[in-house]
């Protein structure tokens, strides 16, 4: 994770910022406000790489009943009736 910092100038409903002032320390605002950046990044990141595993699992899922279906006919081939 990178140290260097740039300044941002951001704008906050007001009773966010009245929230933001009362749990966190005036000069320790920023490491509060990034981290809840970070965390909800993080969220994001997950939730998109869980759409796209789900994509996956469903195309792989399909893929395998269409192969499933082409190979039904030999798979009971040469089986004894009961």
């Amino acid at each position: 994770m990178s140290t260097e910092m740039v300044r941002l100038n951001i704008t906050l409903p007001f009773s966010i910022a009245e929230e933001l002032n009362q749990i966190a320390a005036p000069r320790k605002r920023s490491q509060f406000v990034a981290e809840a950046v970070r965390l909800r990044i993080k969220q994001l990141k997950e939730k998109n790489q869980e759409a796209l595993l789900c994509e996956g699992y469903q195309a792989e899922k399909e893929e395998g009943l269409k192969m499933t279906n082409e190979f039904e006919a030999a798979d009971f081939e040469n089986w004894d009736e009961y």
